[in-house]
């Protein structure tokens, strides 16, 4: 994609990029509000601290940075950020008074993107900021991408097995819960078999919508986990969340009304769950949480399919 599409894309659909303007004058900071404010989201800081903070909260698609602040300078800031797995991705346009290539190339070495010398102009203020912003925009769909199943759309293996580790350290900080649902389409091979890879694929397709029906909070990560086997991340979430979500799932694929006639389960394409759910703060891991899961899912199948079982310690060591 063109990234003047990908501009007009994104204010087309209404959102608004955020600029981050860092600047121990208060001046400085009011007259770069007054160039972007009618475009631009635009947060404020006056020193490196508050900067570092700000964006890892509100992660702007463009920081304006001072280089000469009284606690952290500018390179400070900008080492700080790009060091940062949170924030590296955030394109740092460095705004100085100084005008010498010692300056700029100390700044383009702890990761500084462009330089705006002061005083500045606010039409090139403003084009430099949508230059880098358009080329921010390009690289995060490029990303987005290289994350996505080419066929259902939803997240792929790679972008899961980063989530669940991202998702399990946000809940051991917040002290909550993380729950899993492993997906798996009952008879696939069957159903492939007698309707064919094109069909198979579409129903795939469908399964995948259903799934995000069924999982639609912000915070659900669904994901094409491999072949006919989907994934549902829950943060957030204990074990009657996780088991209500999964009979929504049941419900959402069944509804679909898909015909399998080879099927020992229905008439109908179904899938089988395995739910695990496990307090992020004890002392497990990630990849216990998908064991458990696998367990489960491997029960639901033993148990005749078209469920959802909840992984529990006393029946796996039975």
């Amino acid at each position: 994609m063109k990234r003047d599409t990908l501009v007009k894309q994104y204010f087309r659909d209404g959102l608004r990029p955020v600029l981050l303007v860092v600047d121990d004058q208060p001046i400085n900071i009011r007259a770069l509000n007054e160039v972007f404010k009618d475009d631009f989201e635009v947060l404020m800081a006056t020193n490196g601290a508050s900067a570092i903070k700000k964006a890892k909260e509100y992660r702007p698609d463009v920081i304006l940075l001072d280089i000469v602040m009284p606690d952290l300078d500018g390179y400070q800031v900008c080492k700080a950020l790009t060091n940062d797995e949170a924030t590296q991705d955030i394109p740092v346009i460095f705004v100085t008074a100084e005008d010498d290539s010692k300056v700029e190339a100390k700044g383009f070495a702890v990761g500084a993107v462009d330089f705006i010398t002061k005083p500045f102009h606010p039409l090139i203020v403003k084009a430099r900021v949508m230059t880098h912003l358009t080329l921010k925009l390009q690289m995060d769909w490029m990303r987005n991408m290289a994350l996505r199943d080419g066929l259902t759309g939803l997240f792929n293996r790679r972008r899961f097995d980063e989530a669940l580790e991202n998702l399990w350290r946000l809940c051991q900080r917040e002290q909550r819960p993380l729950s899993l649902l492993m997906i798996d389409v009952d008879f696939f091979k069957r159903f492939n078999d007698n309707y064919g890879h094109i069909v198979g694929d579409d129903c795939l397709k469908q399964v995948a919508q259903a799934l995000l029906q069924a999982c639609k909070r912000p915070g659900d990560l669904c994901c094409r986990y491999g072949g006919e086997e989907f994934a549902c991340l829950l943060p957030f979430t204990d074990s009657e969340g996780a088991q209500a979500c999964a009979d929504e799932v049941l419900r959402q694929v069944q509804q679909l009304q898909i015909p399998h006639e080879t099927s020992d389960a229905a008439k109908v394409v179904t899938v089988s769950i395995g739910i695990s759910s496990i307090d992020a703060s004890a002392p497990n891991s990630p990849s216990q949480l998908l064991l458990h899961a696998d367990e489960a899912l491997y029960q639901s199948k033993q148990n005749g399919r078209h469920r959802a079982s909840l992984y529990r310690a006393e029946a796996a060591a039975e």
